[in-house]
């Protein structure tokens, strides 16, 4: 068995993006601003020229994942801020025309499966949902709030208790950028 004194990640900040680092984790980009807290006491953080350092000693089995994590996430709220996240659902109905319909922090599911009262999903954070014929789109700079929202309307139109082969109505998620 080897003994690791300690592990050192980088991140690369792009020019056009602004960290600040300190009980929250700050980043500034064209798109908008993303904070997130990070608080795992076995990793340091800090900033040196245009790169990001995370650092941990005698890492464990949990602090090498979790160095990981931070990485990935804070490689996410940079592309978040730099150039957004969009995805794409598709509105797929053969038996009854559904009408999807934003409404504030909502969206109205309408007449799925031919049901009586609309089916509602909510939109997490600061996600925007655009609906233009059969296509939702899903846009915004935080990845989990746009993940999230996406997730909702799968759920909102999970079909329970018919053949799903026969049954295939719903809102499916077909292209992530």
């Amino acid at each position: 068995m080897v003994l690791v004194a300690n592990i050192t990640e980088e991140i690369e900040i792009p020019e056009s993006v602004d960290i600040t680092l300190g009980d929250d984790v700050t980043i500034k980009g064209p798109q908008g601003e993303v904070s997130r807290k990070f608080t795992y006491p076995n990793i340091s953080m800090k900033k040196e020229d245009n790169k990001i350092i995370l650092e941990t000693s005698f890492p464990k089995k949990k602090d090498k994942s979790m160095i990981g994590t931070t990485r990935a996430h804070i490689n996410n709220m940079i592309t978040g801020v730099t150039d957004g996240f969009t995805y794409h659902m598709k509105i797929v109905f053969a038996h009854f025309p559904m009408t999807v319909k934003v409404a504030g922090d909502k969206v109205n599911i309408d007449n799925f499966l031919g049901e009586r009262h609309p089916r509602v999903a909510k939109i997490v954070g600061s996600a925007k949902v655009n609906v233009k014929g059969d296509e939702v789109t899903i846009t915004g700079i935080n990845k989990e709030d746009v993940g999230q929202t996406m997730a909702n309307l799968e759920q909102a139109t999970k079909i329970k208790g018919r053949d799903p082969r026969v049954f295939q109505d719903g809102i499916y998620l077909i292209d992530k950028a």
